[in-house]
């Protein structure tokens, strides 16, 4: 399927072509790339193998019905649906990154340099409190209570060498805490706040900390039971943060003070 906005725009169908077109539209022009690229992975996803004997059967009135349902079921995440995302997300991942929450596509072009700044500046910090450990940014993980999510953290923090001879996913088992920086991107921002968090809570990941830039403040997320984090404590940038049990990190904020919006 040719990765054009023709090529993606004839392959989907109905309220899948309409948001598209909508996303496209809307999307500033530095986005329109990465926009292009995530819909021609859910295209590619989505296109079914007997495309042609589905119009044919359509035209001639043999069409079987399909229910709600049925439509609601062929978006769920499944092993054949994933295993057929990390085909794709191989193939892209040096130009966009690609993660697969709750059986959506998402996709971005990676952050800004505060973005990158942060990031950095955690590692530091890691290094320095826990040189045993490792925080590892953009490191695939299997995420959500199925393991059917696969999403790339901007820190993954595990013992050093944990992650030696795996391939491009990790199972969450061995992961201390994983890490999100929010970008301008609002809805990636949402995705951080939300079902990403859910994901790594569902995973049994202890500790997951969200750097949120919008709202100026680092949120611990700890004790992860039935699907949901049970503290949550958020502190302004400036504060003196406390990364709990397994971590054992405390970070001085105040330099993130410099690096808001």
């Amino acid at each position: 399927m040719p990765r054009t906005y023709d090529g993606i725009a004839n392959a989907l169908q109905g309220a899948q072509r309409t948001r598209f077109f909508h996303e496209f539209g809307e999307a500033p022009l530095e986005q329109a790339e990465a926009v292009l690229r995530r819909w021609w992975c859910e295209a590619m996803l989505d296109t079914a193998p007997d495309a042609e004997q589905i119009r044919e059967a359509a035209q001639s009135g043999t069409l079987p019905t399909v229910t709600v349902e049925d439509v609601i079921a062929r978006r769920q995440p499944t092993p054949e649906r994933v295993a057929r995302f990390e085909e794709v997300a191989r193939c892209e991942y040096e130009l966009v990154r690609l993660e697969l929450v709750r059986g959506q596509v998402c996709a971005s072009t990676g952050g800004d340099g505060t973005h990158g700044t942060i990031v950095a500046w955690l590692i530091r910090q890691c290094l320095l409190q826990r040189p045993e450990l490792g925080l590892y940014p953009g490191r695939g993980l299997e995420t959500e209570a199925d393991g059917l999510g696969r999403v790339r953290p901007d820190g993954v923090l595990a013992p050093k060498d944990h992650f030696a001879g795996h391939g491009e996913w990790s199972r969450p088992h061995g992961v201390l805490m994983a890490v999100e920086v929010t970008s301008r991107d609002h809805e990636a921002a949402e995705l951080d706040r939300g079902a990403k968090r859910d994901g790594y809570a569902e995973a049994g990941i202890p500790v997951y900390l969200l750097i949120d830039r919008e709202n100026r403040s680092a949120v611990v997320h700890a004790e992860p039971e039935d699907g949901r984090y049970r503290a949550v404590t958020e502190h302004l940038f400036g504060a003196e943060v406390m990364l709990p049990d397994p971590i054992g990190i405390t970070l001085a904020t105040e330099a993130l003070k410099d690096y808001t919006e």
